[in-house]
């Protein structure tokens, strides 16, 4: 396979992970957290499919780890980027085992508590991706704006998971920290998607 289908793989896969990230984090544990017990007993066909689409996110980061890895693989930094990526996958396959749980109970108390384990596990697992983000950003030779938003965004990754096991107060700050979070994330890995797709391993 050429550079060029690499790239497109790689693109085509950031895209899936993104739409099926949104529908499970912003539309089923959304809802779940609004309201656990009727969520799970009333909307429990919802809950099913964001446990799939969490399942989709797993396998597509794998893929998109090795056509990364496939479209960099002369960078001295390529394989260790791509290591990162894979214990954030498996870290993140271990957080979904928390969720089917949750269908089978019975309180809103139990509900929320499988959710925060579960937001506990990806916590951990997104430090490593943000190591992941930092050594893509340092393998990528252009464009420099992605290259600087996903190094940055690996930044606040690793900073927003080390605030919320260091500070008792992270609540009062958890706005701030989203913000400063998403804003590098979303510009930063939805351009280089896009890069991916238009211009990548030409």
């Amino acid at each position: 396979m050429t550079p060029r289908k690499f790239s497109i793989i790689a693109g085509i896969g950031y895209l899936i992970i993104f739409f099926a990230a949104i529908f499970a984090n912003f539309f089923v544990l959304e809802a779940i957290l609004k309201d656990p017990l009727n969520t799970i007993q009333q909307d429990h066909l919802m809950v099913r499919l964001g446990i799939i689409a969490f399942l989709i996110t797993v396998v597509f980061d794998v893929v998109v780890a090795w056509a990364l890895f496939k479209l960099y693989k002369t960078h001295s930094l390529s394989l260790l980027s791509t290591l990162f990526r894979m214990m954030h996958a498996a870290i993140m396959g271990v957080a979904i085992y928390t969720l089917p749980i949750a269908l089978k109970l019975n309180t809103s108390e139990q509900i929320l508590m499988q959710v925060e384990q579960f937001n506990s596990i990806w916590l951990i697992g997104l430090f490593f991706f943000g190591i992941h983000l930092m050594l893509l950003g340092r393998i990528m030779g252009h464009p420099k704006i992605i290259k600087a938003l996903l190094i940055l965004a690996g930044i606040m990754y690793i900073v927003d998971t080390g605030a919320q096991f260091l500070l008792p107060s992270y609540e009062s700050y958890s706005t701030i920290f989203l913000a400063l979070v998403a804003i590098p994330s979303i510009f930063g890995e939805m351009s280089f998607a896009i890069w991916l797709l238009l211009k990548g391993g030409r």
